[in-house]
């Protein structure tokens, strides 16, 4: 149940903040004089993500307060800052014996469980850069990102490493095992390798409409933007029980999930297993969750099961966000009706490395917008010259560069790097918006093919280039389909060779190949066989637009 609030709730296009005391109540005051240089962690020499994570609060006498609660159906454990700190102690250990160090890359593939992100830790605390990659990839997936910046060392469990050829990842030397790892005796002083600013400590795959997954790298001096974004978006206090449902092998589960809650000294919450909607209100209620970050598809999904949260007493709750794909204005009026909460959209990127458009907790909601720039970040409007356009007009959303969470570079592309800032002054984003006379930004769509589904940004070309490896299937055009809950869904054009006929059972026989080399949330949810598909006159390349624009002609007809 839900603590009923003084007064009657309205919806409006304005919602008002909730009562209570926020970590920023003078929006247009920061945002005119912020300057990032004031932040504690932006001006040092030396620094060590990892150490500022866990390491600082056991040394300024926090050891003893809970860091962690793991929910895995009935199993509950938690764990200490402390005992966290013993954890990545001894991963420490491990990986220096296997001859980790500075600037090697080292994979983690691992369940969403407390070893996930104690290996994270470990690797960023002994100079080297952490690749987490998310549990539900498959083979291909996992040998192309790891084969794409010549990762040296894999910690996964025995489940997880069954996916893996080892003959496909040769640059990998040594691949530890979660379930050896805990026998293993260590012993030695606690190893932090201190490091400059820009030194890499974090590497994430994002798909693009073309090619294969670009490793976007991120810096140390990311933390700063890490933590203010986390007192002050999150509101994060150290008492607060906060919950970032996002696995660590996407940005949001590391960001938002470890970094920015343990840099504030807030106790996090860790659940394994996959959505349920029963398991989540349970997960609230028995743990007392404060602040609660989520995706829009899974909020759209708890709307769809109506009044069930009454059933669960979530007065703990005070603040919820969204991430990851566009908040539509009816889930947030649902919310604040139902919930007596606003949910709190925000808007960054991988490449972005943390919040730049946001909701603030202090401040009013405009259903359907992203929200306004977080202070230091100056956002534009631009044309196709890169020229400002005015307020309330339709272009390509960029950003003023820079900020301590900006990506440090493309891994190995430097071209493609370069393509995000075609504009001098201006990081291009990709995303179609427009800012109003208040400064709040709406997005309008994407310039490009990308498809978002539950969140997941998914790249055509990867799911493209799955397909036609299947003997049947001769082209491949992939596209995002709109759908009610997961805002996209992934839906592909084939043609077949011709000694192939279609049927019910070839169509799964496909969808089930990409799934097994992809993941599952790549797979196509629909497979439509075609004689043949759009393409350029001279380049012969597939028009992924016209193909868009037959599905939204067909569902125009049919609704």
């Amino acid at each position: 149940m839900i603590e009923k609030a003084k007064g009657e709730f309205t919806v409006s296009n304005i919602l008002q903040p909730n009562e209570g005391v926020y970590q920023l109540d003078d929006y247009q005051s920061r945002y005119h004089t912020f300057r990032w240089e004031d932040n504690e962690w932006f001006n040092k020499k030396k620094i060590n993500a990892a150490y500022e994570t866990i390491d600082r609060h056991v040394e300024e006498g926090h050891g003893e307060k809970t860091a962690l609660h793991y929910i895995n159906q009935q199993q509950h454990q938690t764990l200490t800052f402390k005992e966290v700190q013993d954890h990545v102690d001894h991963y420490v250990q491990i990986l220096r014996a296997n001859h980790v160090k500075k600037g090697d890359r080292v994979f983690i593939f691992l369940p969403k469980n407390p070893d996930c992100y104690v290996a994270i830790l470990a690797t960023i605390r002994i100079g080297a850069i952490a690749g987490p990659l998310f549990e539900g990839f498959m083979g291909d997936a996992v040998h192309d990102r790891i084969n794409d910046c010549q990762g040296k060392l894999l910690i996964t469990d025995k489940e997880l490493g069954q996916r893996i050829d080892r003959q496909q990842v040769p640059s990998i030397e040594t691949v530890l095992y979660q379930e050896d790892i805990s026998d293993q005796v260590t012993q030695g002083d606690r190893y932090v390798e201190w490091l400059d600013a820009d030194d890499g400590m974090l590497i994430h795959y994002t798909s693009g409409s073309t090619g294969k997954p670009k490793g976007v790298l991120h810096a140390h001096r990311a933390v700063s933007h890490h933590a203010l974004t986390g007192k002050w978006v999150l509101d994060i206090h150290d008492h607060d029980i906060y919950w970032c449902t996002s696995h660590p092998g996407w940005v949001t589960g590391s960001v938002y999930g470890l970094f920015a809650p343990w840099l504030n000294r807030a106790t996090i919450v860790i659940q394994a297993g996959r959505f349920k909607a029963e398991d989540w209100y349970q997960i609230i209620e028995q743990l007392g969750v404060t602040i609660w970050y989520s995706a829009p598809t899974a909020f759209r999904l708890l709307m769809s099961k109506g009044d069930l949260y009454a059933n669960y007493n979530l007065a703990s709750l005070r603040h919820v966000l969204s991430v990851g794909e566009p908040l539509n204005p009816e889930v947030i009026h649902w919310a604040f009706r139902e919930w007596h909460l606003r949910i709190h959209d925000t808007w960054w990127m991988t490449e972005t490395g943390g919040h730049l458009i946001v909701n603030l907790p202090s401040q009013p909601i405009k259903p359907g917008s992203m929200g306004r720039p977080f202070p230091g970040i100056e956002v534009g409007i631009l044309d196709e010259a890169g020229q400002v356009l005015p307020r309330g007009t339709v272009g390509q959303l960029a950003v003023k560069t820079s900020w301590p969470g900006l990506m440090k570079t493309i891994w190995n592309n430097e071209s493609k790097y370069q393509e995000y800032f075609r504009y001098p002054g201006w990081y291009v984003s990709g995303d179609l918006a427009y800012q109003d006379d208040d400064g709040y930004v709406f997005f309008q769509g994407r310039n490009d093919d990308m498809i978002n589904s539950s969140g997941e940004r998914i790249g055509p070309f990867e799911v493209e280039s799955s397909l036609i490896e299947h003997p049947a299937v001769a082209e491949a055009g992939v596209i995002g389909k709109p759908d009610p809950i997961r805002g996209e869904i992934v839906k592909a054009f084939i043609t077949l060779r011709s000694d192939y006929v279609v049927s019910n059972t070839l169509i799964e026989e496909i969808r089930q190949h990409v799934r097994k080399r992809l993941a599952a949330h790549a797979a196509p949810k629909e497979i439509e066989v075609v004689d043949q598909l759009p393409k350029t006159k001279i380049s012969g390349k597939i028009l992924r637009r016209e193909l868009k624009q037959r599905e939204h002609d067909r569902i125009s007809m049919s609704s």
